[in-house]
């Protein structure tokens, strides 16, 4: 494709403004370690929100949303749509302890509620295990949708796309630290959804297209509008809706939807005021992710069904595209290649936006880990605040160039999500419960990890397409639950002292912290007050009423589209209901 002057303008402009921020914050941002990772914790929860929504909006999403409607549906989105019960539960159960614990990153938590050796492994080998390997595999799956994005509007090579990228990112993130990192998401969050918007509402009207009513009536359309699968076809109700929903939202760890919450977004409650504001961001973000977002990605998905109703017709527009990423995935990007001057340099600066601020992300939060969970921790205590900023800047460097050169391996964003998935199967239980059980101990999570990993590699170089994909999910979080359930009984239990000084720092649901109360209360080192922790049942109400309430408006705004105004009325009733509904409940809790 040729750019109009215009559309490198826009191009030009984002790439300054984004480069203007980073610098502007870096001062600070080297100050100390809590400031380059942590934004010196003062960080109000709009700020936090849009933040947590610009990182999950990456490049990749797009393409992964399309893979999914042209195959299996509107209602194949239930594979994602099905972690806002994760998210919920983030938002009114789990927020405000991790707001409480006062730590650096999620893995100090290991240190803070297990004891012994096995705590300090486990900080240390996740710090690389995620930071470094598992982070890399996430930032390449997004690189690989800037390679195809690159290679369909730009007719760039994978090479130069991951080149340009790199630089520009690894810049402003190792300069401005997490402040820059939520300022240019703040920006780049703004530009992505106008770009995203626009371009919907473009690509609908096309004279292809015909507008929205020929859209939703073209016979290749119709049977992908549904919201829910085929209740009378269980080969696709049992993968699209019931295990999703049944198994997969409390089961598994991904990163972004964590039970329990986790990684970047445990990262930015964190960095929040305080537990009102990093509830308050968590909520934000739920809304805007699951609500407000999905529509223009699906809309933009249906007509490349009408545009290229197969892959081989989106092979015969780009035959200068590399075979191994033409797969459906990529009619995300060939749609896009039809918008005009102006409004094509606003949504290239948006996918580059979406792009920039997931793996500026990625970048920070790995950095953390490195930094705080394993130089500082293991390698070297005594180091100073410059240093530890130093090496936080240098580990974000080599970050991006492991996950830019592994990202020239992929050829595809599902089969990475399919991947993702089996690896965290049957770890998120653990993840919700270690809050809640005292008998859940540091070899417990060392059993789970290597469990689930084990049981991924087995599905995928042993199993391989004997099982289908939800089949191998369903037996690795069984595998994995019976493992790490079996080790916490069986094994010894953290340390009495740490157990106590836990429950006194983060006031959990005592339910299952009974024996630990019991005994500290007879050692005189926990009183009455200690055992004042909340109101769990309100708190589960809550989450039900909110994903009620965000499913309400994701559906009531789809029925909107449909032109299905009775459906839509009752949809968004029923959202602001759950609304009324939850800030009666959330004053009680206060």
């Amino acid at each position: 494709m040729q750019l109009a002057t215009i559309d490198w303008v826009v191009i030009a402009l984002f790439f300054i403004l984004t480069m203007v921020i980073g610098l502007l914050v870096s001062k600070k941002a080297g100050s100390s370690s809590a400031e380059f990772f942590l934004g010196g914790r003062s960080m109000p929860w709009w700020l936090l929100g849009v933040s947590m929504v610009a990182t999950t909006f990456s490049a990749d999403t797009p393409n992964l949303v399309t893979d999914i409607v042209r195959n299996n549906g509107v209602a194949g989105n239930w594979a994602w749509w099905a972690f806002l019960l994760t998210g919920m539960l983030t938002v009114f159960v789990y927020a405000k302890l991790w707001r409480r614990s006062g730590i650096t990153t999620d893995l100090e938590f290991y240190e803070l509620r297990y004891s012994g050796q096995e705590a300090r492994f486990l900080r240390g080998f996740r710090a690389i295990y995620l930071g470094v390997f598992f982070n890399v595999m996430i930032m390449a799956t997004v690189m690989l949708a800037g390679i195809k994005i690159g290679g369909i509007l730009l007719g760039l090579t994978p090479v130069t796309t991951v080149l340009i990228v790199s630089i520009v990112t690894v810049i402003y993130s190792s300069i401005g630290g997490f402040k820059g990192v939520i300022y240019t998401d703040f920006f780049q969050f703004i530009i992505a959804m106008i770009g995203m918007v626009w371009a919907s509402i473009y690509i609908v009207n096309m004279p292809e297209i015909g507008g929205l009513t020929n859209l939703l009536s073209h016979p290749g359309v119709q049977p992908k509008l549904s919201f829910l699968p085929d209740f009378n076809n269980m080969e696709v109700l049992v993968p699209l809706l019931i295990i999703p929903i049944a198994v997969q939202w409390w089961s598994v760890w991904y990163p972004g939807a964590e039970p329990g919450g986790g990684g970047y977004i445990a990262q930015r409650m964190l960095s929040a005021k305080d537990e009102k504001n990093a509830i308050t961001a968590t909520l934000f973000f739920n809304v805007a992710h699951y609500a407000l977002r999905p529509w223009p990605w699906i809309l933009i998905a249906l007509a490349s069904i009408i545009v290229f109703p197969n892959v081989s017709d989106i092979a015969v527009k780009f035959p200068n595209m590399n075979p191994a990423f033409v797969k459906d995935d990529l009619a995300f990007s060939a749609m896009l290649s039809y918008l005009p001057a102006g409004l094509m340099g606003i949504v290239i600066a948006a996918l580059i936006a979406a792009l920039m601020s997931t793996i500026s992300t990625h970048l920070n939060w790995g950095s953390s880990y490195v930094v705080n969970d394993f130089y500082q921790r293991f390698i070297k205590p005594e180091a100073s605040e410059k240093e530890l900023v130093q090496i936080g800047r240098i580990s974000t460097v080599l970050l991006m160039i492991f996950a830019a050169v592994f990202a020239l391996f992929l050829t595809s964003a599902l089969q990475a999500f399919n991947i993702l998935l089996q690896i965290g199967a049957g770890t998120g239980l653990l993840f919700i419960l270690r809050w809640f059980w005292w008998r859940v101990n540091a070899m417990s999570e060392i059993v789970a990890m290597v469990f689930s990993f084990i049981t991924a590699i087995v599905m995928e170089l042993v199993v391989k397409d004997q099982l289908l994909s939800h089949e191998k999910l369903v037996i690795g979080v069984l595998l994995t639950t019976i493992a790490w359930v079996a080790t916490a009984l069986f094994t010894k239990p953290t340390d009495q002292k740490v157990l106590v000084n836990f429950y006194k720092m983060i006031r959990p649901h005592a339910m299952g912290w009974q024996p630990v109360v019991q005994q500290g209360i007879k050692d005189g080192v926990i009183t009455n007050e200690h055992t004042r922790t909340g109101r769990l049942a309100t708190e589960i109400l809550m989450m039900v009423m909110g994903c009620a309430g965000i499913y309400a408006l994701l559906f009531g705004t789809g029925y909107l589209i449909y032109g299905q105004m009775m459906n839509a009325l009752m949809a968004l009733l029923v959202a602001a209901f759950a609304a009324f509904g939850l800030k009666k409940l959330w004053s009680s809790i206060e």
